[in-house]
């Protein structure tokens, strides 16, 4: 039941608007927890930098223009930003116990990136996505894998070994993979912040262009799978 003392309706109402607001709100078996219907699932972002959104407005970030676009298109998923600007792949391999406390049904996992900048050997890369999708697998979370490569002044060997991780990694652990995260943002003035690393808002509007089809490929993942 309502509590009519806690319950205020706007003075902005029409009497007729009053009127309907009232004859719902007093509905039989009506309460305010029926309002607004639950979140269907949680989507946590893993990541860097890249994923945090360093150097624009939390709002800007691509984890929450994702949120915005899924909500708009009536898709009720809450969506975490978990990244933490600097973190190699063995940062989020450490940290992987407590982003699982956050209960995941689908994790975004975006690193590697600071691996590449930083010449850090692919098989450790390879390594530490390894266990990361071995135990989301084992935890039931669907995931959403970033591909990443490196710079080309490193040289060949490293930049081909270093690409060929993530998709084989998302074949082995049957992940959806995006192919290259940066796709058409990497190496684009206009999309990047003065230190040619970080994107702008419209550089993440971008990736999100890029992720959010992913994502419901992923939506459509856990829910054949609730049905099952």
């Amino acid at each position: 039941m309502i509590d009519m003392a806690a319950f205020r309706i706007p003075f902005v109402f029409g009497g007729a608007a009053l009127g309907a607001a009232l004859v719902i709100a007093l509905a039989p078996g009506t309460c305010l927890a029926q309002a607004a219907a639950p979140d269907e699932g949680v989507i946590v972002a893993l990541g860097d930098s890249l994923t945090a959104g360093l150097g624009v407005a939390e709002r800007d970030a691509w984890p929450a223009q994702l949120e915005r676009r899924l909500r708009a298109a009536g898709f009720r998923w809450q969506v975490v930003n978990a990244g933490i600007s600097g973190e190699t792949s063995s940062g989020a391999r450490a940290r992987l116990e407590w982003v699982l406390s956050l209960k995941p049904d689908i994790m975004i996992l975006e690193t590697g990136a600071n691996d590449g900048l930083r010449g850090i050997p692919p098989q450790v890369l390879r390594a530490n996505l390894e266990a990361i999708l071995t135990t989301l697998a084992e935890k039931r979370v669907t995931v959403v894998l970033a591909g990443m490569q490196a710079l080309r002044n490193l040289g060949p060997t490293y930049t081909t070994a270093f690409a060929r991780v993530y998709p084989e990694l998302a074949q082995r652990h049957k992940a959806v993979l995006i192919p290259f995260f940066l796709e058409g943002v990497a190496a684009n003035p206009e999309l990047n912040q003065d230190d040619g690393l970080h994107p702008t808002a419209e550089g993440y509007r971008v990736i999100n262009d890029l992720v959010y089809p992913r994502v419901l490929d992923a939506i459509a993942r856990v829910r054949s799978q609730r049905t099952r």
